[in-house]
């Protein structure tokens, strides 16, 4: 969206952010002055900052400028131009990038700066300013350099987020941590409507079309992203480390399935809308997450298309593979309103992808030519089989999981086995539980060799009823038994502290969610030994 080129780092305060000095960008000087000549008359930084997509040489830089974070209130209809600068100090006395962005209405005066020409495995410091307001300082940092022998990684998993169950002290716990980054996967906004129940009320812009307790709109979308943005713990994630974001169902719609919307969530006689008029919503929807994502991609506004699948390679560490298992997935098998079924349905789904065939091509031509160590594939649904107990009967599984999907399960952990891929790991949410799985050829063949390991993150707030904590564990225990690890008692986040020989995951836990400032704590450690599949207590 801009050029930049490198700044001395004694520019000092005679730099873009300074009352009266100049923004450089490629081909000259642009007046700084001129430039931010528009109608900012109070802080348009209510959002925060954030960044994402580290690479080794650059990161994505992302702001949106609001008038009021409070209740959703736009700026005027015209573009503003910003200022951003990168320093390797957090007092900003040595300034190696700068530059000028023009925040658009037509993207919600968001902006998303590919910050280049940076030094890998460095930390760096960022801000933007508008008019004579200046933004918080924000903390990156960027991925070691290609083919480097990075000796160790640390990175949190977050995901499912719902606004109302709680208050985000899990991100408090990450903002305080020693981490290299955050990855978000998935269900970073929740799509229902207001309850008067809630732990937290919805601000009334964030509202929706009456009883339709699904977000419809450009602008519903939107309004809700502004609210979670608003919260502070999670603004203080965002501008402690750089995210690598996904997204799963509700940034759109619960349990959608490509153009398929979900069934029964409109009132009666509709029940559920075409694909053409889905389409409509989940081009509001993806929209309204690249406005308020740090993310490296392409978008044209009005689209119901955005490729989010990407790669990145920390040294010959590790490479992750990030999926996207929403936008491309054949719907779920038996077209059952819950998407909880008989196993058959998922066993016999011979042409059902959650991918789509592309991104399983690329995906399989990353792990053949990954240079790491580890290989991971960060996606959003758990990929070990789960059967229960009844109730519900043994047979039922969630087909909305890769157990509706298991011809391609079987098919995608046969090609990860063949592509001789070093250590594969598979993060996933989704579930509001901790799980951690061994993940074998053959499920029901104890003496089947093991393919990779998986961590299932809990959810920052979202529910999992107490009710079905016994059920899964009666399960686990009666039929799944590759599953090492479950708790559905607490939220939080996972954090993996990843070196040369071993893998380690730690399940951080906060003590409440109904309580803003509650602490947080270790209640489980896992780990896998390099060149070693499965899962052990560490």
């Amino acid at each position: 969206m801009m050029s930049e080129r490198a700044m001395p780092a004694s520019i000092g305060r005679r730099t873009l952010l300074g009352a009266a000095g100049a923004a450089v960008v490629a081909g000259g000087v642009v007046d700084v002055r001129r430039a931010h000549a528009s109608p900012i008359r109070s802080d348009p930084f209510g959002l925060g900052v954030a960044s994402g997509d580290p690479l080794s040489d650059r990161v994505i830089l992302w702001t949106r400028l609001v008038r009021d974070p409070a209740d959703s209130s736009p700026l005027p209809d015209r573009p503003v131009q910003i200022g951003w600068q990168i320093a390797t100090d957090p007092r900003f006395r040595h300034v190696v990038r700068a530059g000028s962005a023009t925040a658009r209405p037509n993207l919600a005066h968001s902006v998303h700066v590919d910050a280049a020409g940076l030094q890998p495995g460095r930390d760096y410091f960022y801000r933007f300013r508008a008019g004579r307001f200046v933004s918080p300082a924000g903390h990156t940092r960027t991925a070691p350099a290609p083919g480097s022998v990075a000796g160790r990684l640390r990175f949190a998993v977050a995901n499912c987020q719902d606004w109302q169950n709680g208050y985000f002290g899990a991100y408090r716990d990450i903002a305080a941590s020693d981490l290299d980054l955050v990855l978000h996967v998935g269900d970073y906004i929740y799509e229902y409507d207001p309850r008067s129940t809630a732990v937290r009320q919805h601000n009334p812009s964030s509202g929706t079309a009456v009883a339709a307790d699904q977000l419809i709109t450009l602008a519903d979308y939107r309004n809700r992203h502004t609210l979670y943005k608003s919260d502070p713990a999670l603004q203080a994630a965002h501008a402690a480390l750089p995210f690598i974001s996904t997204w799963d169902d509700h940034e759109t719609e619960n349990n959608y399935a490509a153009l398929t919307d979900e069934q029964d969530d409109l009132p009666f006689p509709q029940r559920s809308q075409t694909p053409a008029q889905f389409a409509v919503q989940r081009a509001a929807a993806y929209q309204a997450w690249y406005e308020h994502t740090p993310v490296r991609t392409s978008y044209r506004p009005g689209s119901s298309d955005l490729r989010i699948y990407r790669r990145f390679d920390f040294g010959t560490l590790l490479r992750l593979n990030v999926l996207d298992t929403r936008q491309y997935r054949t719907d779920q098998p038996g077209g059952l309103p819950s998407d909880f079924g008989p196993q058959v349905l998922g066993d016999t789904n011979a042409t059902g992808t959650l991918t789509g065939p592309a991104q399983e091509e690329w995906l399989l031509d990353g792990l053949r030519t990954s240079p790491g160590l580890w290989n991971v594939l960060g996606q959003q649904v758990m990929m070990a089989p789960t059967r229960f107990v009844t109730p519900p009967p043994a047979s039922v599984v969630n087909l909305d999981q890769w157990d509706g999907y298991t011809p391609q399960r079987r098919r995608l952990l046969a090609a990860i086995a063949a592509s001789r891929a070093t250590n594969p790991v598979v993060i996933a949410g989704d579930i509001h539980s901790t799980w951690i799985n061994d993940l074998r050829l053959n499920v029901d063949d104890p003496a089947s060799p093991l393919v990779a390991s998986e961590f299932v993150s809990t959810s920052i707030t979202s529910d999992f009823p107490a009710a079905l904590v016994p059920v899964v564990e009666q399960s686990n225990a009666a039929f799944n038994p590759w599953v090492r690890y479950f708790n559905g008692r607490t939220h939080g986040w996972l954090r993996m502290d990843v070196d040369r020989t071993r893998w380690l995951t730690e399940e951080r836990s906060v003590s409440s969610i109904t309580i803003p400032d509650a602490p947080s704590s270790t209640t489980a450690r896992w780990a896998v030994e390099a060149g070693k599949p499965g899962v052990v207590p560490a």
